[in-house]
C-alpha cells in the first residue's frame, strides 16, 4: 500500500474519533537517537521521495513540525532533505531548544500530551510514555531487512590490479563536514581505508599520512559496505581501496563518495 493510503487512514481515524473534519496536523518529531546510520544514501533518497509526494499532493495538510532533542548531527541530516521542501514548508519547521517541554504545551493541551513530553497524560497504569496510546519506533529487526533487494547505483566503477591500490583525494573546506561512502566489490573482498594528508605533504604514500581509518579488508562482495566520518578539521582526505595483498586477482569495485556540508554552508566542495 502507498504512503498516501496510510496517511488517509490515519486522518480518517482521527476524524472518526474527534467527530469533526481535520484540515491540518502538527507533528512532534523526537530526534533522540538520530545517528550516522540514518544517513545511508538509499534511505535518504527514499525519504526524499516521500517528502516530495506529500509536497505535491498534500501541501497544506501540515500545520507545524516541532523537532525536539535534535543532536549535533541534525543540521547535516536536514541539509540532505531540505531541498525537497518548498520554502513555505520550511517555515513551518521549528527546532526547539532545552525548553521544548514548555513550548510543546503552547501547541498541545497538557491533558493530551504524554507526561514524558511535558504534559499530564499517562497510561491507566501511570506509564508516562503512554505506550497503550502511542506506537514508538525502534531498531528494525534484521528479519525485515530488504537491503539485498536494493539495486545501488554507484557513481564510479574501477578495476584495481593485483598487488596495487587506488586512491582518491577529497578536499574538505569546512570543519564538521561528513565524508560518506558506499562501495561493493565483485568476486572477492577489498581493502578500504581513510587517511588525512598532513600539511605540506604532497606524497601519495599512505605511510606519510595520518590514518583516520586504517586499511581493513571488507567482504563487500557479499554485502555492500557503507560508512561515514565527521571531518573535524579541513584538509585533503584520501579514500584508499587496497588490493596490495592479492598476488593473483584484480578487483572490480563500484563506489560512491560524498562530502556533506554542515549547516550554514550551501556551496559545493571544490
Amino acid at each position: 500500500m502507498s504512503v498516501f493510503f496510510y496517511f488517509l487512514l490515519f486522518l480518517g481515524d482521527l476524524i472518526h474519533q474527534l467527530g469533526k473534519y481535520i484540515e491540518s496536523i502538527t507533528i512532534i518529531y523526537d530526534c533522540e537517537g538520530l545517528g550516522m546510520k540514518h544517513l545511508w544514501k538509499p534511505a535518504v533518497e527514499v525519504y526524499g521521495e516521500i517528502l516530495t509526494m506529500f509536497e505535491e499532493n498534500y501541501p497544506e495538510s501540515l500545520k507545524k513540525v516541532l523537532l525536539i532533542k535534535a543532536p549535533k548531527l541534525f543540521p547535516i541530516a536536514y541539509n540532505l532533505v531540505k531541498h525537497f521542501l518548498r520554502e513555505e514548508t520550511r517555515q513551518k519547521i521549528a527546532v526547539l531548544g532545552s525548553n521544548w517541554k514548555e513550548v510543546l504545551r503552547n501547541y498541545v493541551d497538557a491533558d493530551q500530551l504524554p507526561a514524558v513530553y511535558g504534559g499530564s497524560m499517562t497510561d491507566p497504569d501511570g506509564d508516562p510514555l503512554c505506550k497503550t496510546m502511542l506506537r514508538y519506533g525502534g531498531v528494525v529487526p534484521k528479519s525485515y531487512y530488504v537491503r539485498d533487494s536494493i539495486k545501488m547505483k554507484y557513481d564510479q566503477c574501477i578495476t584495481i590490479s593485483r598487488g596495487s591500490s587506488y586512491q582518491l583525494d577529497y578536499e574538505v573546506l569546512f570543519p564538521n563536514c561528513v565524508l560518506r561512502w558506499q562501495f561493493a566489490s565483485e568476486g572477492s573482498d577489498i581493502g578500504f581505508g581513510l587517511f588525512l594528508k598532513t600539511k605540506g605533504n604532497e606524497t601519495k604514500k599512505v605511510e606519510a599520512m595520518q590514518a583516520i581509518l586504517p586499511s581493513e579488508r571488507y567482504n563487500s562482495h557479499l554485502v555492500p559496505e557503507d560508512g561515514s566520518y565527521t571531518c573535524e578539521e579541513p584538509g585533503i582526505y584520501v579514500v584508499r581501496f587496497d588490493n596490495t595483498y592479492s598476488v593473483l586477482h584484480s578487483k572490480k569495485v563500484s563506489f560512491t563518495v560524498d562530502v556533506l556540508l554542515p549547516e550554514g554552508h550551501t556551496g559545493k566542495q571544490a
